[in-house]
Order: C-alpha cells, then sequence, then structure tokens
C-alpha cells in the first residue's frame, strides 16, 4: 500500500464513537478527546457530540472527517 492510499480518510456513521486527531482547547477538548457522532453534515463534516464522565453534553462541534478516527463503529 501506498503512501495515499494509507491516508484515506474514512466517513464516520450516525453513532460511530470517534476521537478527535486534533485538540480543540477553544472548546475544552484535548486531542484524543472521544464523542458519538449524531449527524452529517456533508461528504467531509460530520457533527459530534463531545459528553463528560457524567454524561452531560460538553460540545457539540462539526468536524470534519479528516480530524476523527473511528474508535467504535455502530455498524456492528
Amino acid at each position: 500500500m501506498n503512501m495515499i492510499a494509507s491516508l484515506e480518510v474514512h466517513r464516520p456513521a450516525l453513532l460511530d464513537v470517534v476521537a478527535l486527531l486534533i485538540g480543540r482547547p477553544d472548546l475544552g477538548l484535548p486531542r484524543g478527546a472521544a464523542g458519538t457522532v449524531v449527524d452529517t453534515l456533508d461528504d467531509a463534516t460530520s457533527l459530534v457530540e463531545f459528553s463528560d464522565d457524567t454524561g452531560e453534553a460538553q460540545a457539540i462541534v462539526a468536524c470534519p472527517h479528516r480530524g476523527l478516527r473511528v474508535l467504535s463503529s455502530a455498524r456492528g
């Protein structure tokens, strides 16, 4: 596999658990913060909800797919 193929961006699905590849300190979200995809905005962007340890929403953010890594897929 060449380097270009290994950088392919995968589109997360609704309810996938994802992690930020780049932190968003302006929102209190460090690199690696985990969230759940709650909507797909377009082919390149998903709306992700980040919660605190009690389950309360901390932030709901439009995130480019290239800035996310899927940790757990809702597809099974």
